[in-house]
């Protein structure tokens, strides 16, 4: 067996863990920009003859059509980046999302060309969720395969630190932009600048990621099966048939960690300014605050993950934000900056312990041979029936019942599902993600005795 990284943190390790961290703090820009504009803008300026919550309604759809790209996008990065590595996947993922974000700041708008206007806006929603299904197993994968297991939970949080970051970054921009505009000036124009903007960050992502090194485990691993010689099954296959029990659990575990956010982030924001009144600068003020304290929270969860594992804090995590859920929307329903804030804020930080760990978590369930498609699969499927929808759900219980409570009940469910899905799994800290160790791991619980 090749000698363990256990003891010596790779040179190169703080550059992978910037790269990767970088890389998706520019894709989730891209792609919270779009939720974030979805609950603002797209509702006037795509579906303007719609009334305000059925225009906020249809702009939601769009955006989760996203989601249903992502598993496809899943499927074709993990395949290819599990035959022939992460590091080329990942830079065209950021070209694919930067691309379509900035074709997105250009589309004219229904008062100019009619329907064709929300159908190119779908279009290009396709291709975000695309690239991103393919882009957060790369980015993790890269970083938890270069770090030692001891400290794994900890470095692979870091590319998870993408998503607040990112939400940060979008709604900033977005908040700078109404604060010096009016609204008619932002409807107008002022809402296309974030979305421009990506085309600028996309050339610094690509600069930096160009630049960094091949997961040396991967690397490995393909010398391995050079020598093997012979022809490899598609990794697909080698998910399905070896791993589809691990695939489950990390479906289950991401349906509380995904609608939550996207119910904290996002819809808060229509929620906010539709039934509460605030401005828009107000709520996104808030979101703001609380991705800030978000980012900072993720690697102290990701530490603690490494001290006690992965599905103590994981668990606390899901029924934390199940029973906050119904506190969240009192607070919210308040009219109060500083109590929406709070809401916010918390919510987030129940949601960072499952955040936190998940990196490391769905990495070590898979062999490096799979691992790119196992943690895709797992992560981007599930998204399909958590976050792609979460928003849309949570705005049509609100116009069928004038309340906030189904939608707290909906998080809860979902806390239900993550926590099974949860138990069901094993604890994987400390777990070698060598190809021997893996899939030794992996024989030892289908058959002992082929050992």
């Amino acid at each position: 067996m090749s000698s363990s990284p256990d003891d010596v943190r790779p040179a190169s390790l703080p550059r992978v863990v910037a790269a990767s961290l970088i890389g998706t703090t520019i894709e989730w820009y891209d792609y919270f920009l779009y939720g974030s504009a979805a609950a603002l803008v797209f509702g006037h300026v795509f579906f303007p003859k719609a009334d305000p919550l059925t225009g906020t309604l249809l702009s939601f759809l769009t955006y989760a059509i996203g989601f249903a790209a992502r598993p496809l996008g899943a499927l074709v990065f993990g395949h290819f980046g599990d035959r022939i590595g992460r590091k080329r996947l990942l830079v065209l993922s950021l070209l694919l999302m930067g691309g379509a974000t900035t074709l997105i700041g250009c589309l004219p708008t229904y008062d100019q060309v009619g329907v064709a206007a929300p159908v190119l806006l779908t279009v290009l929603r396709l291709v975000q969720g695309f690239a991103l299904g393919g882009e957060w197993g790369g980015a993790v994968l890269l970083v938890s395969e270069h770090g030692d297991r001891r400290r794994r939970g900890f470095w692979a949080s870091w590319p998870q630190g993408g998503a607040p970051a990112g939400n940060l970054l979008a709604a900033g921009v977005l908040s700078l932009m109404t604060a010096v505009q009016s609204d008619a000036a932002f409807l107008a124009w002022g809402w296309r600048v974030p979305f421009l903007l990506s085309a600028l960050l996309v050339m610094v992502g690509l600069w930096i990621r160009l630049a960094v090194d091949e997961s040396p485990l991967f690397k490995a691993a393909l010398a391995a099966a050079g020598q093997r010689g012979g022809r490899e099954k598609p990794p697909l296959v080698a998910v399905v048939r070896d791993h589809w029990r691990d695939v489950l659990v990390a479906m289950g575990a991401r349906m509380a960690e995904n609608i939550s956010y996207y119910v904290l982030t996002t819809f808060v924001l229509a929620y906010a300014v539709t039934q509460t009144h605030l401005p828009k600068q107000t709520a996104l003020n808030a979101v703001l605050i609380g991705s800030a304290v978000q980012f900072a929270l993720i690697p102290a969860f990701g530490a603690l993950s490494d001290r006690v594992g992965r599905r103590p804090v994981y668990l606390v995590g899901a029924l934390g934000v199940g029973g906050w859920a119904f506190v969240f929307f009192r607070m919210a329903d308040t009219g109060s900056f500083v109590q929406l804030t709070a809401a916010v804020t918390v919510g987030l930080f129940f949601h960072s312990m499952m955040y936190a760990p998940q990196a490391a978590f769905f990495s070590e369930l898979f062999a490096t041979r799979t691992r790119y498609s196992g943690a895709s699969i797992g992560a981007q499927f599930s998204s399909v029936a958590a976050g792609a929808p979460a928003p849309l759900i949570a705005t049509a219980l609100l116009k069928d019942y004038g309340s906030a409570t189904p939608i707290a009940v909906y998080v809860a469910l979902a806390a239900v599902v993550t926590v099974v899905a949860v138990l069901c799994g094993r604890e994987t800290r400390g777990a070698d993600l060598e190809d021997v160790g893996a899939d030794a791991r992996v024989d030892s619980v289908k058959a002992p005795a082929s050992l």
